[in-house]
């Protein structure tokens, strides 16, 4: 089981626990209000974009070129940037913070 922090664009923390799915999946499940998940997860919409906490980069790896070139359309991106769909829920994870984006 892994702890999964989400900040909001109100700065509110909401912390869940999760042991499989998409980061996504949990913040859709619990009304993370700004993760939408527009498109089921397919990593075509951004609608799930999180900045990773700077600390918690290495847990999470780099986006693959796909997830990149999503990505780079956002005003918002960053070398922080990830589509939370495209992060799996492991017990690794667990600790992890990552905020909402501005749309």
């Amino acid at each position: 089981m892994a702890k999964i922090t989400f900040v909001t664009l109100d700065n509110e923390e909401i912390t869940l626990e999760g042991d499989s799915g998409s980061l996504m999946s949990l913040a859709v499940e619990n009304f993370i209000e700004g993760i939408d998940g527009d498109c089921g997860g397919v990593c075509s919409c951004a609608t799930c974009h999180v900045h990773v906490d700077q600390k918690d980069l290495s847990k999470v790896g780099k986006p693959d070129q796909i997830e990149m070139d999503t990505l780079e359309l956002e005003d918002s991106f960053n070398e922080r940037s990830r589509l939370c769909c495209q992060i799996d829920i492991t017990e690794e994870l667990d600790g992890l913070k990552v905020y909402v984006a501005e749309r």
